[in-house]
């Protein structure tokens, strides 16, 4: 008789939040704890980086100065998007759907270790559709007045600048609206963790 065979299903969890929201320390948390988590964000620069068709189709619709000696020049691309949504649309219209078809194949990989759950980080897991693929969404949200604050101070960049990402991103208020667990990172680390373990617990006991 044969056996039959059963897939492993994993739970596949998107995190974001805000610019300076706190989220990839959230992030960490859950890693500390087990779970996989795929940066969206990062793994899109090094896509931009090294996968040759996507390199091909910036260059196509951003010119060949975006590269220099073989590498990305993020100050020249980021200048031609800045307050520019129809290029910045053209970009994430490239952009997005190499980080999916990656994430696929990524979960894929974690998929097969058997965890319970894995994470997917991104800033714009909302605004580029992605969350609708996804089982659970976490939002890590802090007041506007913090997140500044963090950002001009980990980046080196003024308020405006900050500003200007800000406005790229659907407001916290409709994200929360559309979370299944909200994290709110507006006192000490200890106050994050407990709200981490405490999602953390809930998703296990919702694949068990």
């Amino acid at each position: 008789m044969k056996r039959k065979i059963i897939h492993h299903q994993v739970l596949k969890v998107g995190i974001t939040g805000g610019i300076g929201s706190g989220k990839t320390t959230a992030c960490k948390m859950f890693e500390q704890l087990g779970i996989p988590v795929y940066y969206a964000d990062e793994r899109a620069k090094f896509l931009m980086q090294h996968e040759h068709y996507l390199i091909d189709e910036i260059k196509k619709n951003f010119g060949e100065d975006v590269y220099e000696n073989g590498k990305l020049n993020r100050k020249i691309l980021a200048d031609k998007v800045f307050n520019n949504k129809p290029l910045l649309m053209i970009l994430n219209s490239l952009v997005h759907p190499a980080v999916f078809h990656d994430n696929e194949r990524w979960a894929e990989e974690q998929r097969v270790k058997l965890v319970p759950y894995i994470l997917k980080e991104a800033a714009l897991l909302i605004e580029s559709g992605s969350s609708k693929k996804l089982d659970k969404l976490i939002v890590v949200t802090a007041p506007l007045d913090l997140r500044m604050k963090r950002v001009s101070e980990r980046d080196q960049v003024s308020t405006e600048e900050v500003m200007a990402r800000v406005r790229n991103q659907i407001s916290e208020a409709k994200k929360i609206r559309l979370a299944d667990f909200v994290i709110r990172n507006n006192k000490d680390t200890a106050y994050l963790q407990k709200q981490v373990e405490k999602i953390h617990q809930s998703l296990l006991e919702s694949v068990r």
